[in-house]
């Protein structure tokens, strides 16, 4: 009995698997985090990419918010008709327009602090042109799949560039971002229960060109 308890106590057959057996649950969660981790990356390049597309698109395309195609003001000076409208020169309130949309995607507009928006027509057509794009341009979903309407802002600021009177309107400084959108963790939510981190606010800022009706 003595020889056997012996034997018992120094055989160590099996002792491989029940090593492998603690230590591969430690292992496959570290490389399934890696894995999530790394596709965090992905969505926050992705990300990057599709608040510069719709920055592009916003750059070219009609105004969501229509007020932004009223003419500069007329200056006080008449000899000044031509020139370059200076920063301020006009309400900033007015040409300062925010647009986001709803959870059901329904967009409307505010006019930064100002209360009251002038001449204020919202263009649903122009918003979903630049989340979705079309069939020849590409739009921001289209680099984000699981990006969401209700996760991007748009907003167009008076930047005083441009002319006096010019029939386009003022010069607009675009900003498109994209917020409280959450990286999707699939092997750690599921495993570990690891719940969705919110996407630090990204945005892409362009001055407007031609912006007309070309897109959509």
């Amino acid at each position: 009995m003595v020889m056997r308890g012996k034997r018992f106590g120094s055989d160590e057959s099996g002792a491989t698997m029940v090593e492998a057996a603690i230590v591969m649950p430690l292992l496959l969660t570290l490389l399934l985090g890696f894995v999530d981790f790394g596709y965090a990356l992905y969505q926050w390049n992705a990300a990057s990419k599709a608040v510069q597309m719709g920055a592009r698109l916003a750059q070219v395309s009609t105004p969501i918010a229509s007020g932004l195609s009223l003419e500069a003001k007329t200056p006080s000076d008449p000899l000044d008709v031509g020139k370059a409208v200076p920063a301020n020169a006009y309400d900033a309130s007015t040409y300062n327009y925010i647009c986001t949309a709803d959870n059901a995607g329904t967009v409307s507009c505010t006019c930064g602090t100002n209360a009251v928006c002038k001449n204020l027509n919202v263009s649903q057509t122009a918003f979903d042109f630049i989340f979705s794009g079309n069939s020849s341009r590409a739009g921001m979903q289209t680099f984000l799949p699981m990006l969401a309407k209700s996760e991007v802002r748009i907003q167009y600021q008076a930047s005083g560039l441009g002319y006096w009177t010019r029939p386009s309107g003022p010069v607009p400084t675009i900003t498109v971002s994209i917020i409280n959108h959450p990286f999707q963790f699939f092997f750690l939510g599921g495993l570990l229960g690891f719940g969705n981190i919110t996407m630090p606010s990204m945005l892409s800022t362009v001055t407007g060109e031609d912006m007309k009706s070309t897109w959509p």
